[in-house]
């Protein structure tokens, strides 16, 4: 059972805890993939590496009546300049809990250590093109960032698919609440990114926001103007996008009459 609302062409569902909402998701992505492989010869799917998505990731991994050998993987960001084996790397957290467990056709990543930026995010900008989004399965963070744009550099125009950005404080502050690093000096202050248009132009969004250091942010998602100052909001208006949160999450939806919705 899980409540449910909408907010401009925003929907969301609404669960009793995380892993509910991840089993839900997952399930929902599952039929997506498949529906779509019954009218394409391939989907491609970009992935996001947070530990949001970890029991999301579980439960994909565990749907067996996909046929993972036509599915492209992408993911939508990578920190700049970590080690290549350092388990941060989000192309290693996505090959760990994800991209390993199941056959994929291929896996696209991102190198955040190349040794010229702009011609990796050229690469991927190009691969983007060449294998058009169908779902985007992503988070948001603590900021309302969607991918790496930070308020201080989302664009909902920007005219690059991919680009590289400085992260702010809270963004690399919330790296270290979620236990991916040990102190906040450790954390880069540059990356990758796959930009606003580059995930919105995905036929289908499905975010994934449990736990209740996201729910400032899911808040503010629902309940600002849509604007740069607040990226997760443009997700209002995809067309197809559906926001999965827990009761950690929406637990200051109440204050503002969006969620009636009491869980025991």
């Amino acid at each position: 059972m899980h409540d449910q609302m909408k907010k401009d062409k925003l929907e969301v569902k609404i669960f009793e805890n995380r892993l509910l909402m991840g089993n839900a998701a997952a399930s929902e992505v599952g039929e997506k993939i498949k529906e779509l492989l019954e009218k394409q010869e391939s989907v491609n799917i970009i992935f996001a590496a947070a530990p949001s998505q970890n029991e999301f990731l579980a439960a994909l991994a565990k749907e067996k009546e996909i046929d993972w050998s036509r599915v492209n993987a992408f993911h939508m960001d990578e920190y700049i300049g970590l080690p290549a084996d350092a388990p941060q790397n989000f192309g290693t957290f996505l090959k760990e809990r994800f991209f390993s467990r199941v056959p994929l056709r291929s896996v696209h990543y991102l190198n955040g250590n190349a040794t010229d930026i702009q011609a990796e995010c050229n690469r991927y900008a190009a691969l983007l093109m060449n294998y058009p989004t169908d779902i985007v399965c992503m988070g948001i963070g603590e900021n309302c960032h969607i991918a790496f744009n930070d308020p201080h550099v989302a664009r909902f125009e920007d005219p690059r698919l991919v680009k590289e950005v400085n992260l702010d404080n809270a963004c690399r502050q919330q790296q270290v609440n979620d236990g991916c690093f040990h102190a906040f000096k450790e954390v880069p202050a540059f990356a990758l990114t796959l930009t606003i248009p580059a995930l919105m132009q995905a036929t289908t969004v499905y975010c994934m926001v449990p736990g209740p250091t996201k729910a400032q942010a899911v808040h503010y998602t629902l309940t600002e103007q849509i604007n740069e100052k607040y990226p997760s909001t443009i997700l209002r208006k995809h067309t197809q996008a559906t926001l999965f949160i827990d009761k950690d999450s929406a637990g200051l939806l109440k204050s503002v009459n969006l969620l009636q919705h009491s869980f025991s």
